[in-house]
């Protein structure tokens, strides 16, 4: 039994997580090929403009982890017509809020990249990057309540396939786009909005091969559902929206320390920081289709287990990853400092070396907010999540940068995660502390 369960969680976890690592190339690339072709102004707006996405990423999350978490259990109790009923809530919410974000792209991208700190040569840089994400905001959102549900209806492997090829795409695409074509930073968020239409067209083999259980039906839309679903999903929502705020507040930061030249390094941090995340989010979102359908069962312990080896693989996986990067730190910045530019390499160096010290402690935070959401416990959840994602960051960055400049906003991120793994432990101590069946 015990050999069974983790061979699941294996699988699940790792398809999901090299899913994850290919998806959050969209905007990886992006960064590489606009350092390469418009140099620290592209890479500044690219940062700016790129909290944007993160909302839109975030929004898509929620609704696809909070629709396939009550899908999932609906499943597990043999209720298909209830599980229908989510699923069909769950594109309409979609389509609705993917609608709003398109109105905003249209009407306000020019003022929302003025807020967002955006000025002079780069103004105008952010505003087209934001419109053009903001219009593809439909196809985002779509894909992730795609991903989620395929993934909860027994294929990882192919969720995992939508997202490599999708982030492949876009990658083949930045280049053409930038460089062949000269399309500047539209190309490069043309190329992020097209390969969500991609990675739809890879899931819809499920649907093809007629494997899916999830279908459309008609209901008479429900408030109740709609709020269920969404407080399932919120922890994932403040999670992944946490990376934005973090980035609109640091921006906001480091623009009065450092300038542009200090965006741009935390440019380089940043994306970074955003593939660490996505490990995370992978190991969080690999294991919800199994704890949600073990929780559905009344198999609470095996859901324990299930808890334990994901905390385990997370603090690994965080030594790791700040090992990486202590002694990889001058390649992985120069290869965004296309103009060599000194001043940005020193303070990116700084940068990777402090904020990759909260990667130690992430992980747990995620897992934990996780899986007390696929357990139906949304308020401890949102609890985790609000304090890592808004409390806490906020707080620390406003604080420090005001007594250590840079410095102090760098030690915000690794202090915040600090914070709210010892929170998380509080939480989470009643579930890890029962012993799983063996």
């Amino acid at each position: 039994m015990k050999t069974s369960l983790l061979k699941d969680f294996s699988k699940y976890v790792s398809l999901n997580v090299l899913g994850m690592l290919g998806l959050s190339c969209y905007i990886l690339a992006d960064t590489y090929f606009t350092s390469a072709r418009l140099g620290t102004n592209g890479l500044a707006a690219l940062n700016i403009a790129i909290s944007i996405y993160s909302v839109i990423h975030a929004t898509g999350l929620m609704l696809g982890i909070g629709g396939a978490t009550k899908y999932s259990i609906f499943q597990s109790q043999d209720q298909p017509s209830q599980a229908n009923r989510i699923f069909t809530t769950t594109v309409l919410l979609g389509l609705a809020f993917g609608t709003a974000f398109v109105l905003i792209g249209i009407t306000a991208s020019s003022s929302i990249a003025w807020l967002l700190g955006a000025r002079g040569t780069i103004l105008e840089m952010t505003a087209t990057y934001l419109k053009t994400i903001l219009c593809f905001a439909p196809c985002f959102l779509l894909n992730q309540i795609f991903l989620a549900f395929v993934r909860n209806d027994h294929a990882p492997r192919l969720a995992m396939m939508g997202m490599i090829v999708g982030s492949l795409s876009n990658i083949a695409l930045d280049y053409l786009f930038m460089f062949p074509l000269n399309m500047g930073i539209f190309g490069a968020a043309f190329a992020t909005g097209l390969a969500p239409i991609i990675s739809m067209l890879i899931l819809s083999r499920h649907r093809i091969a007629k494997k899916n259980r999830f279908h459309f039906q008609k209901i008479n839309f429900s408030f109740s559902n709609a709020v269920s679903l969404l407080g399932l999903g919120s922890s994932s929502f403040i999670n992944e929206i946490s990376s934005g705020i973090v980035l609109i507040v640091f921006n906001l930061l480091i623009l009065q320390a450092a300038g542009n030249t200090g965006v741009a390094a935390y440019g380089i941090v940043a994306n970074l920081a955003l593939v660490a995340l996505a490990i995370f989010t992978g190991i969080a979102q690999g294991v919800q289709p199994l704890v949600s359908r073990l929780y559905g069962r009344g198999e609470s312990q095996k859901s324990h287990a299930i808890l334990r080896y994901s905390i385990l693989v997370s603090l690994s996986l965080g030594v790791l990853l700040y090992l990486a990067v202590f002694f990889f730190t001058e390649p992985l910045v120069s290869i965004f400092n296309s103009e060599n530019d000194p001043v940005l390499a020193d303070l990116a160096f700084e940068g990777l070396r402090v904020y990759f010290i909260g990667f130690l402690f992430v992980g747990v935070s995620i897992v934990s907010s996780a899986y007390l959401a696929a357990t139906e416990r949304p308020k401890p959840s949102f609890a985790i999540s609000i304090v890592r994602g808004a409390v806490a960051i906020l707080i620390l960055a406003v604080t420090l940068s005001s007594l250590w400049g840079i410095h102090g906003i760098w030690l915000a991120f690794p202090s915040a995660e600090l914070i709210t793994v010892l929170l998380s432990i509080l939480l989470i101590r009643p579930a890890i502390g029962k012993k799983a069946c063996e």
